[in-house]
């Protein structure tokens, strides 16, 4: 189990257990097999159906509660993977180690890395929901998909006809007391170069340069929020060294998954070794008014250097190098544009997730997103120009559909209904600029009635992700109260 006792004295008790149990198999992107096998022998011992289909999703099937079996059947769905983040100079690694969940002022938290309530906490109370006692439900599909965090594999793979539920029950938002019937659609932008290099001088000195302390965030969720992105800063600040000596660029990265702001990034660089003593006065400036300029939104920025003793070896010529550092500069990045339909939810936006440069090649990936999927093409378009425009080659990639709002939903009015019965207040109607599968799950299976809700996460991809316990309960709460009364509707 997790590493942290205290998961075992949290309420409800079957939904920490569920998520104890996926802290403690590690499962991130493409590596969910370990977390499918333990789920299968965990079905099969309770007499629950496991399938798994053609792409790699898990799919579960529960029969009907006694008396019900004529009702439509209800489909509760989640993702396997997670985000995996951890602080720099945090030994992790997600393949092998178990999360450290630990409980603090009524939240869980993993402090120095993803804690993966996004989606564990949903695939938790799916699970829970199929082995409650007494609980009067429709028959029950649990469909787990694979790969979400990084493409969305599983339900862009999920063949027609797979579900016969006629609701769905999305498990994969992060705010609760909202119900939420629509999310943003999304494409990758891909961008690659090979650049010339020439030697680097002998009378040059190698610097490293670190922008690190960034709070990060998922970059639908926390786009609006104006945090710094590592890479973007890094690049504004190597391009007003080079205006002001002789730097040249050898290797520089940042950003490890394009659906999440970069919290930090590196370059390692060569100056004249007569230009070193000024550095420090400069990165002291430049880092003060960074600190200035985020004041609100990540005031523990910092931006360090040291000396290198690596060989000098090759960079970037400085054509390249000045071309290069102006795209990552001058690139889209940031909300676009907020809606006009929903206040407060941003509309569309890109986010420079992450990028390399290495022995001259660079390699950047953005995640453009939209709630109006033509706007995201747009958007993608408009900078698959600019790459062009600075010599790049750029690509797009990955494109999935947004879910399109439907007021009128039947599922939503049985659920507001529930939801003011239990705990007699209404629930906000939202849309999230986040990429849910429902867009995707309603293009193969269209007959679909959908909503989607979840307990209070906060920090999604970026360390320090935690889920309040209290509200975890009431999804709880809601979930079986809903649940029952599809069964029970006339």
């Amino acid at each position: 189990m997790a590493k942290n006792d205290s998961l075992k004295n949290l309420q409800p008790r079957s939904v920490w257990s569920h998520f104890a149990t996926l802290c403690a198999i590690p499962h991130p992107s493409y590596r969910e097999d370990a977390l499918k096998q333990h789920l299968i022998e965990w079905a099969q011992a309770r007499g629950i159906t496991a399938v798994v289909d053609s792409v790699g999703n898990l799919i579960l099937k529960k029969s009907a509660s006694p008396g019900y079996e004529s009702m439509p059947g209800v489909i509760l769905q989640g993702h396997l993977d997670m985000v995996c983040q951890a602080n720099a100079g945090t030994v992790h690694n997600f393949e092998r180690d178990a999360i450290n969940a630990v409980v603090r002022d009524g939240w869980l938290i993993a402090e120095d890395t993803t804690l993966g309530a996004d989606n564990g906490i949903g695939v938790a109370l799916a699970l829970a929901a199929l082995e409650e006692p007494g609980l009067i439900h429709p028959a029950l599909e649990v469909l787990l998909t694979i790969n979400e965090e990084s493409g969305m594999d599983g339900a862009r793979g999920l063949a027609p006809g797979t579900l016969l539920g006629k609701t769905l029950i999305n498990l994969d938002t992060e705010e609760w007391g909202h119900f939420y019937l629509g999310c943003a659609g999304g494409v990758d932008v891909e961008v690659r170069h090979d650049c010339a290099l020439e030697d680097v001088p002998s009378d040059f000195a190698i610097l490293r340069f670190d922008v690190s302390g960034l709070r990060g965030g998922h970059s639908g969720i926390d786009i609006h929020l104006g945090r710094g992105n590592a890479i973007k800063l890094l690049a504004e600040a190597l391009r007003d060294l080079a205006a002001h000596t002789d730097m040249r660029l050898i290797e520089m990265r940042g950003g490890s998954a394009r659906n999440a702001i970069p919290r930090e990034a590196f370059a390692v660089c060569a100056l004249p070794v007569a230009a070193v003593s000024g550095i420090q006065e400069w990165a002291e400036h430049r880092l003060a008014a960074w600190r200035q300029r985020f004041a609100d939104a990540d005031v523990k920025v910092a931006f360090r250097y040291e000396l290198d003793e690596m060989p000098l070896g090759k960079a970037l010529v400085q054509a390249e190098r000045d071309r290069m550092l102006a795209f990552l500069d001058n690139a889209v990045n940031g909300v676009a544009q907020m809606s006009d339909d929903f206040p407060g939810v941003t509309d569309t936006s890109c986010n420079l997730g992450v990028f390399s440069l290495r022995q001259g090649e660079i390699k950047a990936t953005f995640k453009v997103r939209s709630l109006r999927d033509a706007r995201a093409d747009a958007l993608a378009d408009k900078l698959l120009s600019f790459a062009s425009s600075y010599g790049l080659h750029a690509w797009k990639d990955g494109a999935y559909p947004g879910w399109t709002p439907n007021p009128s939903s039947d599922l939503l009015a049985l659920c507001q209904q529930v939801y003011a019965e239990q705990f007699g207040e209404s629930a906000s109607l939202q849309v999230i600029h986040a990429g849910l599968e429902c867009g995707l799950l309603a293009a193969s299976h269209p007959q679909l009635d959908m909503i989607s809700f979840g307990p209070d996460i906060r920090g999604a991809h970026a360390p320090g992700e935690r889920v309040e316990i209290e509200s975890v309960g009431r999804c709880w709460q809601l979930l079986k109260a809903v649940l029952q009364a599809l069964a029970q509707r006339g």
